[in-house]
């Protein structure tokens, strides 16, 4: 599977949070943010936690429990915002879900590209 290499930006990290805190980040800077996304992806815990607290955890989409054991996550303060650069096997959509678990919608898609 080709890998891509995604660059996203975070306005304000520490307001950035999920809507359930349960799954949500609780760290303090880039470099925990860039821990909790790289385990996000590497491993289907988050997801598998999330999924069991639906209301029909056998309805959820399947293909959103993929994982890419390889992933990687930098982050990075520039210009009073977060940079995240995350280079995956994973399709947007997961690496969305994950994002919206631990973020919200706190994130913004800078630019996508083949790696």
């Amino acid at each position: 599977m080709a890998r891509s290499h995604y660059y996203l930006s975070i306005a304000d990290l520490t307001k950035a949070r999920g809507s359930d805190p349960r799954f949500s980040y609780e760290g303090a800077g880039p470099g925990d943010f860039a821990t909790a996304m790289q385990q996000a992806l590497r491993d289907a815990s988050l997801f598998e936690r999330w999924r069991a607290a639906q209301p029909d955890p056998d309805a959820v989409d399947s293909s959103l429990a993929a994982t890419d054991p390889q992933a990687e996550v930098t982050a990075r303060v520039s210009d009073l915002h977060i940079e995240v650069e995350l280079l995956t096997t994973l399709p947007m959509s997961v690496v969305r879900q994950r994002l919206n678990l631990l973020i919200g919608s706190a994130w913004q898609l800078r630019d996508m590209r083949a790696a």
